[in-house]
């Protein structure tokens, strides 16, 4: 059955009810041990073994309300220097690490649409000036600038299903122009370079093409006005999904880019090309819309029901400034009605075509960026990745791999559990986890939360499922 569709309350209760089904939830655990286990030959070197290390902290990151190392030791009752040295300075491989989970949830996700990897910044505010990487900048989680660490993250993506694949860190020059600090940092030779947010997301990109399949590549506005970026994208062979601001500029016809000729005597020759045709911003280019060109489409399922948007496809065409070219794009517009009944714009540029490609299609490539900032969002509240205490790269490097771990894990339990209960949560896993592990209440009693909260969940979706419907049918 489809995933957050419409269902009868009393068919999803015998469903969570059924005593084999309620079996195969409490094994969950043992799960989680064979899932960790795939990944032992990581955690050793030459001279020792640190797999022990890696199951204690990666069920710590589900058993812990604070997820630094302190509360994960005193919650897992293990010894804190050993899992320090574990962290920080043990030297197994983050990046391989990163690298056989990004190929294991690549064979995981079903292929039953377009496959993506959605690319997004994160950061989180930190405290002091020590932490590697931290510095005064612009902090998405809070909005504004503040003394914060900021990474470039990407999941990969089909349908409703997406996990973490990679994360770069941005290291602000301050940090790349102080050697000693780097050093202080532990922070790699290779790693001390500079490098913008959109050329850590191109090193994500060129990386993943050789180890993992997908179809589309999709990031915010910070990505889409780098028109440089799209074309780097479209050279490798991929197609691109990329939001845009609403001031960008956009040319409705093709235009040449010419130096003008000299009017006067007077003042300065002219150097700087410009183009023959006047252009015009996406906001602009919308306002003077007729009804009549929008078309109305069911993009995808949201927690409650069914993204319904309407949406305007165009050909137009952009300077690059990069390489002083004029190129095509196909430019994307949705119109959602939020919860407030206010009106949400999204634009977008696409090297997709309508002749390849339905609408349908493409609107499912625009919407699924929600994807990336769900599975930032599971990773904070749920696993803890924005509680890292340490000042090191090792460490930053090797914790996010673990987040990632048992991230995948979360993953294989949604797709294992899909056909019964197709809304099942990464907060759910974690919950019959630490039920498991730490016994507080009976079967029957951790069930009965189960099922109370999916059939709330259920009530919410039909609700609606049933109102949009009957818009939809008048």
């Amino acid at each position: 059955m489809e995933k957050q569709a419409y269902r009868p309350i009393e068919i999803l209760t015998k469903i969570l009810k059924n005593k084999e089904y309620g079996e195969t939830l409490t094994r969950q655990a043992s799960r989680l041990g064979l899932h960790l286990s795939e990944y032992q030959s990581i955690f050793k070197n030459k001279t020792k073994e640190f797999f022990d290390k890696a199951q204690i902290y990666a069920k710590g990151l589900l058993l812990s309300n604070n997820r630094n190392i302190e509360k994960i030791t005193e919650d897992m009752n293990v010894d804190y220097y050993q899992m320090q040295h574990f962290i920080t300075e043990s030297n197994w491989s983050s990046r391989e690490l990163m690298d056989q989970i990004a190929r294991e949830v690549n064979q995981l996700l079903p292929k039953r649409k377009l496959t993506g990897l959605i690319i997004d910044e994160s950061g989180w505010v930190k405290k002091g000036n020590h932490s590697v990487g931290v510095g005064w900048q612009y902090c998405g989680n809070v909005g504004k600038l503040s003394n914060s660490q900021v990474a470039v993250f990407a999941a990969l993506n089909n349908g409703d299903f997406s996990s973490m694949v990679d994360a770069r860190l941005f290291l602000p020059a301050d940090w790349c122009n102080n050697p000693l600090r780097c050093d202080k940092a532990g922070i790699p030779e290779t790693e001390r370079t500079f490098k913008t947010k959109i050329e850590i997301a191109y090193e994500i990109l060129e990386h993943q093409s050789k180890q993992i399949n997908f179809d589309f590549v999709s990031g915010d506005g910070l990505y889409g006005n780098d028109a440089d970026f799209a074309r780097k994208i479209d050279k490798l062979g991929y197609l691109y999904m990329l939001d845009i601001h609403s001031n960008q500029s956009i040319y409705l016809e093709p235009t040449e880019l010419e130096v003008p000729q000299r009017k006067s005597a007077k003042g300065p020759t002219p150097k700087k090309l410009k183009a023959t045709n006047p252009s015009i911003s996406v906001s602009d280019y919308m306002g003077n819309l007729e009804d009549n060109q929008w078309q109305k489409l069911i993009v995808r399922n949201t927690t409650k029901g069914k993204l319904i948007g309407y949406y305007h496809f165009a050909k137009v065409f952009i300077w690059n400034k990069t390489i002083n070219a004029i190129e095509q794009r196909m430019l994307v517009i949705r119109k959602t009605i939020t919860k407030e009944n206010g009106l949400e714009i999204k634009y977008s540029f696409t090297n997709a075509n309508l002749e390849q490609y339905t609408q349908e299609v493409i609107a499912y490539m625009q919407a699924q960026r929600f994807f990336v900032e769900h599975c930032l969002k599971e990773s904070k509240q749920i696993l803890g990745i924005d509680q890292f205490q340490t000042r090191k790269w090792n460490a930053w490097v090797h914790q996010i791999a673990m987040n990632f771990l048992v991230s995948s894990f979360i993953l294989k339990e949604k797709l294992l559990n899909n056909n019964e209960l197709p809304l099942l949560s990464a907060r759910d896993i974690k919950e019959l986890i630490v039920f498991k592990l730490y016994k507080q209440m009976t079967d029957e009693q951790m069930f009965e939360k189960i099922i109370n909260r999916h059939i709330k969940r259920q009530l919410d979706i039909n609700n609606v499922y049933l109102k949009q419907y009957s818009n939809l049918s008048k």
